[in-house]
């Protein structure tokens, strides 16, 4: 091939591609146009998405990812509708069939992690739980520190901060102490089986009806549950105006203090364990008479 003829063949196929373009060009300018006012509308359609989620959920960081993630949709439809008027319709195939390829193999990959993460975002729209409530997930009972996309950060009342999965804070049931405003304490009582119990339930309903804490819309109440092997026992039902620990515990201290006090004062007994010791085989001997059978056996 000689110089003439390269040079002829470089020459007409660089007019081919010039026809082609000039062609194109009515419809590179449409998909350019079309490609500017989709990048226009998704940044107004994020907005506005901003402000609908921030409606239903308050944990910022989900709010920006959803707006986010509306802003790439609607950037992905301009870009392949570009695409598509340039008549690369093939290129848009096989770029959503390698999207699709990628996003199950990072779906098997990350399984775990993608549960953390959509569980983060129903508890973001369910709200269970918030930043300062006094909860029980599991095992572990303290204050909400942060919820994140991923996890759920406690500090336990012992100052330990304990991170826990969402898939299981989402999985498993949650106790929540401050959605009520207050919290229940059940004290645990025992009197002597000696005691007048009309006289006990009074004398301790009235030991502890002045506590500052105790709240006013509720009623104090006691309850006798069982006959105990050394005592008879009930619960005195408290009703605490605040969630909080120190005010829970503070509460708690203070009616045992008052009961104590006054049980001493009206002559009630809380009775040790007790254990009765019966001699001989069918029971029900005293002491002394098996000391004397005893002496008798012996002789």
């Amino acid at each position: 091939m000689d110089l003439n003829n390269a040079y002829q063949l470089i020459v007409q196929k660089l007019d081919n591609w010039l026809h082609d373009f000039i062609k194109l060009l009515p419809n590179i300018l449409s998909a350019a146009i079309v490609l500017v006012i989709g990048i226009f509308i998704a940044g107004w359609i994020k907005k506005l998405a901003s402000k609908l989620i921030a409606r239903v959920s308050g944990n910022t960081t989900l709010n920006g990812l959803f707006a986010s993630m509306v802003y790439i949709l609607f950037i992905s439809i301009a870009g392949f509708t570009a695409l598509s008027i340039l008549q690369l319709d093939k290129a848009v195939t096989t770029a959503l069939t390698g999207a699709g390829i990628i996003g199950l193999a990072l779906a098997l990959a990350f399984q775990d992690i993608a549960s953390n993460f959509f569980s983060g975002i129903f508890l973001s729209f369910r709200r269970p739980l918030h930043v300062g409530d006094i909860v029980k997930v599991k095992d572990y009972m303290g204050k909400v520190e942060e919820i994140n996309l991923r996890d759920t950060v406690l500090r336990t009342f012992q100052g330990q901060l304990v991170i826990i999965p969402n898939k299981d804070v989402f999985q498993n049931p949650i106790e929540n102490f401050s959605l009520l405003g207050k919290r229940r304490m059940d004290l645990v009582v025992g009197v002597s089986y000696g005691d007048d119990l009309e006289k006990v339930k009074d004398i301790t309903l009235h030991a502890v009806q002045n506590i500052p804490e105790l709240s006013n819309e509720d009623e104090t109440t006691l309850f006798y549950t069982d006959f105990g092997d050394s005592s008879i026992n009930f619960i005195v039902r408290l009703w605490i105006n605040s969630p909080e620990q120190p005010t829970y515990l503070s509460v708690g201290s203070q009616a045992i203090m008052r009961i104590k006090k006054a049980y001493d004062e009206n002559d009630i007994m809380i009775p040790f364990p007790i254990r009765t010791l019966d001699f001989g085989i069918k029971g029900g001997v005293p002491l002394s008479e098996a000391l004397e059978k005893n002496e008798a056996l012996n002789k």
